[in-house]
């Protein structure tokens, strides 16, 4: 039976001799590239851990929990709430406890949860600028590698006067457009990934508002309507 560590040694050199072919061909700006790519890969892997372990789209128990509450059921509806391991289930949580207090003033429950679902917002946009920032410099870094290589490549040909060799000139050119190629094939993945984190993070906002909306309104009308049942028994005493 072949072994994993013995397996990994002998592989290695595979994947990393096209690596050093291109850094050896591009010079410092693929490796630079190159090392940008590392950086980005080991914030995707954070951010897809960090939703993970926070249950970005996870909405099940909240909504389940928000319908015990309006149903007339907080105690399940807070016990919902708790069992639930995402953004969305914490802020419905933070909702049931705050009403359940008597003391508690409806406007300043609310600007509190907005503040808090602000804070969860916040958070969860984390590492997503230094992201932003590899998918944008990346092209414009190729770029310039490549502007650099064109100066070299014809200054060489300057250099070289009537003996100019063609072969060599098409060799530099398409050396120096290296760099861009690189820096492209690192800038497309990571914005696509970006783009995707940002729509989860979107999902997220719209789901917390959601829910506050629901709850409050849900309260408002259910008190409503305890005035309103309030006010024909009071009504029908007097009539009797």
């Amino acid at each position: 039976m072949i072994k994993m560590p013995d397996v990994l040694p002998a592989a290695l050199p595979h994947f990393l001799s096209p690596l050093s072919g291109l850094v050896e061909q591009g010079g410092p700006v693929v490796l630079f590239l190159l090392v940008l790519s590392l950086a980005a890969a080991a914030l995707i892997v954070a951010k897809l851990l960090q939703f993970l372990y926070l249950g970005v789209g996870r909405f099940g128990t909240a909504r389940k929990a928000l319908y015990l509450w309006l149903d007339g059921r907080p105690q399940e509806a807070k016990a919902m709430a708790a069992s639930g391991k995402s953004v969305v289930a914490d802020i419905m949580l933070k909702l049931v406890q705050g009403s359940a207090r008597s003391d508690t003033r409806t406007d300043l429950l609310k600007e509190d949860v907005e503040r808090i679902c602000i804070q969860r917002i916040n958070m969860l946009r984390a590492y997503l600028r230094p992201l932003d920032m590899i998918a944008q410099t990346a092209p414009l870094i190729g770029l310039l590698g490549t502007v650099l290589g064109m100066i070299e490549a014809f200054q060489a040909m300057q250099g070289a006067g009537a003996a100019v060799d063609p072969s060599v000139l098409a060799g530099g050119i398409w050396v120096a457009l290296l760099t861009t190629a690189v820096g492209l094939s690192v800038a497309i993945p990571v914005s696509a990934i970006v783009g995707w984190f940002d729509s989860r993070i979107e999902a997220e906002q719209s789901e917390m508002e959601a829910l506050v909306t629901a709850f409050f309104t849900g309260a408002i009308a259910e008190r409503g309507a305890a005035r309103i049942v309030a006010l024909e028994a009071s009504e029908t005493r007097h009539a009797v």
